[in-house]
């Protein structure tokens, strides 16, 4: 499998894991207080971790340390926010989409040959 391909494909499912554990609390877990929730989080942080860091190893054997943080952060954007729409139920805004258009011009920056 390319590298590419293994990267993005790890990134999205440690990112998942990820947007979980930094927001799922707010809507589960918002009567407990708050070590409870960061209990909770950190293990299931530690699964995003067990996927994260050896995808950033594959990824690194392929493209620069700027590159896989672009790639990151598209990841990241692409993950939260059908997150924050269907489980979350936070309405998408126009800005969130222009946001976005600014990150994939990052990602062209970032990729395209100087």
């Amino acid at each position: 499998m390319p590298v590419l391909l293994q990267t993005t494909l790890l990134l999205i499912c440690s990112h998942v894991f990820m947007t979980f554990a930094w927001y799922a609390h707010l809507k589960d877990l918002s009567g407990r207080p708050w070590f409870v929730a960061a209990f909770i989080s950190w293990g299931v942080a530690l699964a995003e971790y067990l996927l994260q860091v050896p995808t950033n190893r594959i990824g690194y054997t392929a493209f620069s340390l700027g590159q896989l943080k672009i790639l990151q952060e598209v990841i990241s954007l692409s993950v939260f926010v059908p997150f924050a729409g269907v489980y979350m139920k936070q309405p998408l805004k126009l800005n969130y989409l222009r946001a976005a258009m600014c990150i994939c011009m990052a990602v062209y920056f970032v990729f395209r040959e100087a």
